[in-house]
C-alpha cells in the first residue's frame, strides 16, 4: 500500500495536470477517492477521461458525461479507436492555460485502476504508439515519459491503484484478471451475463445467436454453451468452457453495454 501511495504522490507532485482514466462501462467503480482527493490538496488540475467508449452505448456516455461534468472537466475517448483523443489534447491546453503555465512542456501525468487503458489513451493522443499496451493488466512495468508534442509531455504509470480494491468478479470485469487466473469463472460469467442483459441484450443474443428471452442468468449460459457446442461425453454443458470463452470475449471488447 505504502508503495503505490508514494508512486501516486510522486506523479501528482511532478505533473502540472493529472488525467484520471476510469472505465467507461464502469465508470464510479473505478474511479478512486483518495488519488482525487490527493489531486485537490495539491490544488492540482485533472480531467477525468473515460476510456473504452467505443463498449458504452452513446446514451449511457452522455449521461455520465453530463453528471461528472459539474465537479471537474471529463471527455470521452477510445483509446483502441482513437476517438475523442484531439478533444483530449485540446481540453489539457485548455486548462493548462487557464492556469498559466505557458513557458515549458505542460507535464501530464496519468493515473487510473490496472487495464482502463492508460497507455491507449496516451498513444491516442500522442498518434503514435509510444507506450506499451496489452488488453490484460500489468503491461506497463514502470513509470514512462512519453512525448506528445505539442508541448504536452505524459507520465505514463503502472496500474498504481491497488487491484485488490475488487472482489474477484469486479477484477473479471475489468480485466485485471483474464480467465487464466479466476478462481470462479462461471461467476464471473454470469455476472457479465447479468450486465448485458440488463444493459443490452440484444447485443449479447446477436453474438451468440441465441434467443434469452426470459432465461435466468445461469439458464443464459447453458443456452450459449449449447449454441458454441461446448458439451461434455454424457452431453451435459461445459459450463466452465463457455465462461472462459463469455470472459475471453468480454475482455476483448466485443460487447457494448
Amino acid at each position: 500500500m505504502a508503495s503505490y501511495r508514494a508512486l501516486v504522490m510522486d506523479v501528482i507532485r511532478r505533473a502540472d495536470i493529472l488525467l484520471e482514466v476510469v472505465d467507461a462501462r464502469f465508470p464510479d467503480e473505478t474511479r478512486n477517492n483518495y488519488v482525487e482527493e490527493q489531486i485537490i490538496r495539491a490544488d492540482k488540475p485533472f480531467i477525468i477521461v473515460l476510456n473504452k467508449c467505443d463498449l458504452v452505448s452513446k446514451e449511457k456516455l452522455e449521461k455520465t458525461k453530463s453528471r461528472f461534468s459539474k465537479f471537474v472537466p471529463a471527455v470521452f475517448v477510445s483509446g483502441k479507436d482513437r476517438f475523442g483523443t484531439t478533444i483530449l489534447r485540446h481540453k489539457i491546453l485548455e486548462v493548462v492555460e487557464a492556469s498559466t503555465i505557458m513557458d515549458r512542456d505542460i507535464l501530464v501525468g496519468c493515473l487510473g485502476y490496472p487495464n482502463t487503458g492508460k497507455s491507449s489513451v496516451i498513444n491516442g493522443v500522442s498518434g503514435k504508439h509510444k507506450a506499451g499496451t496489452s488488453s490484460i493488466s500489468g503491461h506497463t512495468k514502470g513509470v514512462q515519459h512519453v512525448n506528445a508534442g505539442s508541448r504536452i509531455k505524459f507520465i505514463d504509470t503502472p496500474g498504481v491503484i491497488p487491484s485488490n480494491e475488487f472482489d474477484e468478479i469486479m477484477q473479471g470485469l475489468l480485466g485485471i484478471k483474464d480467465a487464466t487466473h479466476l478462481k470462479d469463472t462461471v461467476g464471473v460469467a454470469m455476472k457479465i451475463i447479468e450486465v448485458m442483459c440488463s444493459e443490452n441484450k440484444a447485443e449479447l443474443e446477436s453474438f451468440y445467436k441465441v434467443d434469452i428471452g426470459d432465461l435466468d442468468v445461469y439458464e443464459s449460459l447453458e443456452a450459449i454453451g449449447k449454441r458454441n457446442n461446448f458439451l461434455k461425453k454424457k452431453g451435459e454443458i461445459d459450463e466452465t468452457r463457455t465462461a472462459i470463452r463469455i470472459i475471453n470475449d468480454w475482455q476483448k471488447g466485443q460487447f457494448v453495454v
